[in-house]
């Protein structure tokens, strides 16, 4: 294989590592190191011996999103305040827009905020073997190889990851009539201070949680409960936001808004659902590090 079919082989296989390295890590900006570094590892190899390069690719990009792991738990501890992944826009993912309607959704499913924290609950070998067959379709011979372990140790990392996942309920459509609705309420209640709307909308257990990452000011601690976050949207979003620009995005697969401090990015904020449609949780991202990419839309695979 020569350097212009190297090249192209790996832009084949580029965004679907890109979207497997993103769920693993929960950081555009990460993904795309460990996505660089398969490639230049690719690129020094002898490819004529490498008889699958996409199960090659996949499994350097995984082992390496693993490395990248065991760094970022041992930053994770001095994180202030409430961690939460990068957000990425997802309007134009042409993967989602051209796949079955099945298929789109589960897709989309496999990126919202919550799903990503509840992937961040599991050990990192969990969370890349359930990535892998579950949502990469990948069989539990090639997970095995790929994580160099014995498949039924995989099935029993898939398994627990399954259950885990399963409980925390995070893997299922909401309709978009009740995105719209909340986003409605939600963004009169900035602008006017009024939540009765988005009163009735909220589970008993809603929380808010934003993530500063010590760079800007932000909550420090979850909020818990409709009186809690209601109060800190009529009394602390609605005076800080009221003035600027809120704009409409699809963010990690759902409706989401985007503030805007004159021409720059100052937050963006995604929600979650449960099965019955009330909303469950108000993820606000802050952090100026984790929103540098935000505005551009991004094809994750």
């Amino acid at each position: 294989m020569d350097a212009r079919d190297g090249l192209a082989t790996f832009e084949q296989v580029r965004p679907g590592l890109l979207g497997l390295a993103y769920r693993i890590l929960g950081s555009r900006t990460d993904a795309e190191d460990a996505v660089q570094d398969t490639f230049l590892k690719w690129q020094a190899n002898d490819r004529a011996g490498i008889d699958n390069p996409g199960a090659w690719l996949t499994t350097v990009c995984t082992r390496h999103c693993l490395d990248i792991l065991r760094s970022a738990d041992r930053a994770r501890v001095e994180y202030v305040g409430p961690w939460l992944p990068e957000p990425v826009q997802t309007a134009n993912d042409d993967t989602i827009e051209h796949a079955s309607p099945e298929h789109a959704a589960a897709l989309a499913s496999s990126l919202t905020t919550a799903f990503l924290l509840a992937l961040q609950r599991l050990t990192p070998k969990e969370r890349a073997a359930y990535l892998l067959h579950e949502i990469f379709d990948m069989p539990y011979p090639e997970v095995a190889r790929t994580l160099d372990l014995q498949e039924p140790a995989c099935r029993q990392l898939v398994a627990r990851a399954r259950t885990h996942i399963e409980q925390a309920k995070v893997r299922h459509a909401t309709p978009p009539e009740r995105q719209r609705r909340l986003l409605d309420a939600f963004g009169t209640a900035i602008a006017t201070g009024s939540v009765d709307a988005l009163a009735g909308l909220l589970s008993d257990d809603v929380r808010l949680s934003a993530d500063g990452g010590g760079r800007v000011s932000a909550a420090r601690r979850v909020m818990h409960g409709p009186a809690e976050v209601l109060r800190f949207i009529r009394a602390g979003l609605h005076e800080w936001w009221a003035g600027s620009r809120l704009e409409e995005a699809t963010i990690n697969g759902r409706l989401g808004l985007i503030q805007h401090e004159g021409d720059a990015v100052a937050a963006a904020v995604t929600f979650a659902w449960d099965e019955e449609g009330r909303l469950t949780d108000v993820f606000i991202m802050r952090n100026p590090d984790k929103l540098g990419r935000i505005e551009a839309a991004q094809s994750l695979t």
